[in-house]
């Protein structure tokens, strides 16, 4: 019987997660709604979302005031691709749901990296397969793309240079990388998404890293989304109803 557990557990341990970061503009035109209108809304928005908080993580994030096109983001988790379907639906069924549009939705899942291997401390990312989010005020998102080149060289050759990127990583310890990958799911190769309660850590680590070797072979870094974690009706209200 402690066998079975054993082995069950370590199957779980082995699941890879589905990883969405979801991105919402809300049409001005709600905000023109009767405030009775836009408060029912913002209410059954909360219902579907606390609906499927059972099957999936939920985190929410505003970008009111900090990008143009973009009022809020979902930080979605799970194991189930579908359900990111039925949760959207629900969604969009919502008095709110009418009158939101989706910019970016970018798609990923977790899987362990290559390159950190001999890295021991505790939960080092790059060794995780299930990610634990939501513990720091922000959250810096960017879909990510190697050049072709990258992986024409060597394991030796990616190593090296990768091990000078973690180098420069470990001296900003503020600043927590979540790593997913992409190939095949979405036109993204990697989404990379850094949390930390101080942004200027954050940026001064990104300067450094464009010293960094590994630079050279970056095809594409954009769009850069900075998020604001709030309250999941906290983050309603900054929507200006």
């Amino acid at each position: 019987m402690a066998d079975s557990k054993q082995a069950a557990h370590s199957a779980d341990d082995n699941r890879r997660q589905y990883v969405n970061f979801a991105f919402y503009k809300v049409d001005p035109a709600w905000r023109r709604l009767p405030a009775e209108d836009r408060k029912r809304g913002k209410c059954q928005f909360i219902d579907a979302v606390k609906t499927f908080e059972p099957e999936m993580l939920v985190i929410p994030y505003s970008l009111v005031g900090i990008r143009g096109d973009c009022d809020f983001m979902l930080w979605r988790i799970g194991y189930d691709l579908p359900k990111l379907q039925e949760m959207t639906a629900a969604l969009l069924a919502t008095g709110l749901g009418q009158y939101l549009t989706t910019p970016y939705s970018l798609l990923a899942m977790t899987k362990r990296s290559t390159y950190v291997r001999d890295h021991k401390h505790a939960d080092q990312e790059g060794t995780r397969l299930r990610l634990t989010p939501g513990k720091f005020r922000y959250l810096f998102i960017y879909p990510f793309v190697k050049t072709r080149a990258w992986y024409r060289l060597t394991q030796a050759a990616r190593q090296g240079m990768m091990n000078e990127h973690i180098e420069i990583g470990h001296k900003y310890p503020t600043v927590r990388l979540n790593t997913t990958y992409s190939f095949g799911l979405d036109d993204q190769e990697f989404v990379v998404a850094f949390e930390s309660d101080k942004p200027e850590d954050f940026l001064d680590l990104v300067m450094e890293l464009r010293g960094a070797e590994t630079s050279n072979y970056t095809q594409r870094d954009t769009p850069i989304f900075t998020c604001v974690h709030r309250e999941l009706d906290e983050m309603l209200d900054l929507l200006g109803g």
